[in-house]
């Protein structure tokens, strides 16, 4: 008996069975897209609640140190990774806080959460707490963690800062100026740091002198503009993500502020506004018709806050034209559905794990620890729009190459005139 002609019979059963499996698992992914705008919502409140509950219920009670996990791999990070848990997750969720509480569901949920934020920002903040955080540690990691506090904080100043006692208040100012003492010696996305830092001091009326870190930050990302909506990581272009994970939503964020304290530096807003926007458009059109974006470039782990900055512009109701609201929405809501949902996401006591989708240790960076993770939650800033915001009552509609591949004929795609120096 010929066997080759034994197996391929055997070999075609096979490949039809992986053809309808892959075929239904398809038909499944598409189907749990075709959602309204309120299940989107509450299946987005259900993500950010479950990623931050761990960090805010163990350092609203001083037990984050005890409880969070601190696994081999990211021992040479001890002393950084529980600010990175609660910064990022503080900046991203701070947005969906500040709506206050109410009598809904989802109301008394975030009322549950803003209690929670409030005392461990208080513990975080204080020094005879078993929690007080790493602001001060050499070399400079707490930049990072200490730029993501002030954007919380410049998110949220009626639920984050207003509530404080004048002494929680100064802790809150100590503790950024430790980290603003300390030397600052990358040369790229890390100059919005102090930017930011001091952007939260000047809006609290906090600052001490003159914002100078903040205007240095600005006109030196402004150099570094690269063309159509992108900025270099220093002078030169990375592929990654970082134009969203900190640049756009942190220049913004630091001239937001310089605007309203009627800074000269804020002319350059507008500008930066247009640019965000473009890259806006080139983030939307990276969600496939599968709702799965490129992973590539360093901190690949940071899942869907690699869309800050398309979450952030919707924030900002400054989306360009050319996006719609419920387009938007559907293909973010689809990119967080795939990625949160892949097993291996959370160990058993819920703590998010190192990958992409699912559990994928080979992307770990040097930098990376448990706390690191956290800043996904940035990817979920467009909570902070009230639950009756076109943003969430539009219908869904079908986002860019979904509608390209589905055969639809679409308007061009154009790149951003150039405005550069």
């Amino acid at each position: 008996m010929n066997l080759r002609a034994a197996w391929l019979p055997v070999t075609i059963i096979a490949g039809l069975c992986l053809h309808q499996s892959l075929r239904q698992e398809r038909t499944v992914a598409f189907q749990r897209m075709d959602t309204t705008g309120a299940e989107d919502r509450a299946y987005t409140v259900k993500v950010l609640t479950r990623i931050a509950e761990p960090v805010l219920d163990a350092l609203s009670k001083g037990e984050l140190k005890a409880r969070m996990p601190v696994h081999d791999w990211e021992k040479p990070r001890q002393a950084y990774t529980h600010y990175e848990a609660f910064a990022r997750t503080l900046a991203g969720i701070a947005p969906w806080l500040e709506l206050g509480a109410d009598n809904t569901a989802e109301g008394r949920v975030r009322a549950r959460f803003i209690k929670l934020a409030q005392q461990s920002l208080i513990n975080a903040t204080d020094p005879a707490s078993p929690d007080f955080l790493n602001f001060g540690q050499v070399p400079d990691q707490p930049y990072v963690e200490s730029a993501y506090l002030a954007a919380a904080l410049l998110t949220a100043p009626k639920t984050l800062w207003e509530p404080l006692t004048d002494v929680q208040r100064q802790r809150v100012v100590d503790a950024l100026n430790t980290t603003l003492r300390l030397p600052q010696t990358h040369n790229n996305n890390w100059h919005l740091f102090p930017a930011m830092i001091q952007a939260a001091l000047w809006k609290a009326d906090r600052l001490k002198g003159d914002p100078g870190r903040l205007v240095s930050g600005v006109k030196t990302i402004d150099g570094w503009y690269l063309g159509d909506g992108v900025y270099g990581d220093g002078p030169h272009f990375h592929w990654d993500y970082y134009n969203s994970y900190v640049i756009h939503p942190m220049l913004l964020q630091s001239l937001e502020v310089a605007r309203e304290k009627r800074h000269p530096v804020a002319e350059y807003l507008p500008v930066a506004i247009e640019r965000a926007q473009r890259y806006a458009e080139i983030l939307e059109r990276q969600i496939s018709p599968e709702a799965t974006f490129p992973v590539m470039g360093r901190s690949s782990a940071y899942r869907f806050a690699a869309f800050y900055l398309l979450g952030y512009m919707a924030l900002k109701h400054e989306l360009p034209d050319s996006l719609d609201p419920g387009a938007v929405r559907a293909g973010i809501t689809a990119v967080v559905r795939r990625q949160i949902e892949a097993p291996g996401t959370f160990d058993q006591d819920g703590w998010l794990r190192l990958g992409a989708v699912g559990f994928q240790p080979g992307l770990q960076e040097t930098y990376n620890a448990t706390g690191s993770l956290y800043v996904c939650l940035t990817g979920l800033v467009h909570l902070g729009l009230q639950a009756d915001d076109p943003f969430w009552t539009a219908p869904a509609t079908p986002w860019t190459q979904q509608r390209i591949w589905a055969g639809q004929d679409i308007p061009r795609d154009h790149a951003l005139p150039w405005k550069g120096k």
